[in-house]
């Protein structure tokens, strides 16, 4: 190995990668500021809050995974000099998220008569939840807009926006939570729905922030977004769906397993639910250092791949699995040695913490086959090769994890019933799983990228 150029690869890669890990982990501390705050109110707020964000959560995340095929797009043709072509695609990228911002308003007003009296729950939750909804529905356009935008900052190396909007949308989402939680400065008191007004409101200005920027900044006018305007272009459009419904399945594919997983314990317990949210809430924010790795990985091997650079884009890869497995290391410690502490830090239960304590030393376990996986990811992504992480992402989530997970945890068909344990020896298979066949998956994308140079 290379030592000096290692050296400057993992420079440039985490000067890319960090303003990126903040603003997730600054995401993250919004929907814990929401909880916080409902649930000063009552506990009845507070599980308001958490189900609409457990329903709201997957919708948006699947859009936000099919925005993230703009980064590549863009990071290709800046690395090709194709300047020119990166406004029309980021344009139609933002018609697709516009009309997709404005499909969740649409479908909240034509579902919610339809379900609102079939589903079974305590009539001042059922009513709190629908309202928290309501009122965020209308932020979905503007957030879905700030995603483009910030896709297309990516994409052309830019990555610091993405941290300073999110540090604003967090100073602004906490005193609104403020104000129409507990109704001040002559607002109704609106308990945990508040949340979903100040959430729709940060959006909004998420979006009008990042607009300024790429409007005045320097470093971009090199691509004139602003200078034509450009209407939807159909196989244009169709060409960046290709790419972006593969990426925002897998995504939904992720998120919807740890949601069964949940539904499927929650015959063993109340204490055994709340180990296993503690246990992956924790895990999900370690997971935002390789994610964050893998989000700057698309950046700089779609950038080599689109300058013919096969090699270079090869070593970005390696060097940034290695980058990826040294920080999980230093993660795995922390886990190891501060479960218990960790675990107190979210209840005061014996019990539950003993139990978050224990599943949080199989999540160490998962953190390096779960490295693999998302950084090989992001580097396919770079390709441009995002169906085969569709196709891997479900097979390995949903076939062998959760079909290990409920084997192991609620029969007896190998071993005596297990639970929570069986469904994160689940996880460990199905992450590792994903590990082996994407990094497969991108070897062989590489050799035709090598073959490609050579002819």
């Amino acid at each position: 190995m290379n030592w000096q150029k290692f050296s400057q690869q993992s420079k440039s890669l985490l000067k890319l990668a960090y303003p990126i890990l903040i603003a997730q982990l600054i995401q993250n501390l919004m929907g814990f500021a929401d909880t916080v705050m409902a649930g000063r109110v009552s506990a009845t707020d507070m599980a308001a809050v958490a189900v609409a964000s457990s329903i709201w959560l997957p919708l948006i995340l699947t859009i936000y995974g099919l925005i993230m095929a703009l980064s590549s797009i863009v990071s290709q043709f800046a690395g090709s000099d194709q300047y020119h072509k990166i406004a029309n695609s980021t344009y139609q990228t933002a018609w697709i998220a516009l009309t997709l911002g404005i499909l969740l308003i649409v479908l909240y007003y034509f579902v919610t008569p339809l379900i609102f009296d079939q589903i079974y729950i305590e009539q001042s939750l059922k009513v709190l939840m629908f309202d928290y909804l309501g009122f965020i529905v209308w932020g979905a356009p503007g957030f879905c807009l700030y995603l483009v935008l910030r896709n297309y900052c990516e994409g052309m190396s830019i990555t610091r926006p993405t941290m300073v909007v999110s540090i604003i949308g967090l100073l602004i989402n906490i005193p609104a939570n403020y104000i129409f939680i507990y109704g001040e400065f002559g607002m109704p008191a609106l308990g945990g729905a508040g949340c979903g007004i100040a959430t729709a409101m940060v959006y909004w200005v998420m979006f009008v922030s990042m607009l300024i920027y790429t409007i005045f900044a320097k470093k971009l006018q090199q691509s004139s977004l602003y200078k034509r305007f450009y209407w939807p272009e159909y196989n244009e459009i169709k060409s960046i769906l290709s790419l972006g419904i593969p990426i925002a399945l897998s995504l939904l594919f992720e998120v919807s397993l740890f949601a069964a997983v949940a539904i499927l314990l929650t015959p063993f317990g109340s204490q055994v639910v709340a180990s296993h949210q503690i246990a992956i809430n924790f895990s999900g924010l370690v997971f935002m250092v390789p994610l964050s790795i893998a989000m700057a990985v698309t950046i700089k091997v779609g950038f080599a791949v689109g300058n013919k650079q096969y090699q270079q884009a090869k070593d970005l890869c390696l060097n940034s699995i290695a980058i990826g497995l040294g920080l999980a290391v230093c993660t795995a410690i922390i886990t190891l040695v501060f479960r218990e502490q960790i675990a107190q830090m979210y209840t005061d239960d014996p019990e539950v913490i003993h139990l978050a304590a224990s599943l949080m030393f199989l999540a160490v376990l998962y953190q390096f086959s779960d490295t693999i996986q998302v950084i090989s990811a992001g580097a396919l992504r770079g390709y441009k090769d995002t169906k085969a992480i569709l196709y891997i992402t479900f097979v390995s989530y949903w076939v062998v994890g959760l079909s290990v997970g409920v084997i192991l945890g609620i029969t007896d068909y190998i071993v005596p019933k297990t639970g929570p344990y069986g469904f994160w020896i689940g996880f460990i298979s199905g992450l590792t799983t994903a590990a082996i066949l994407l990094g497969w998956r991108l070897r062989i994308i590489q050799q035709r990228f090598t073959k490609k140079l050579s002819c």
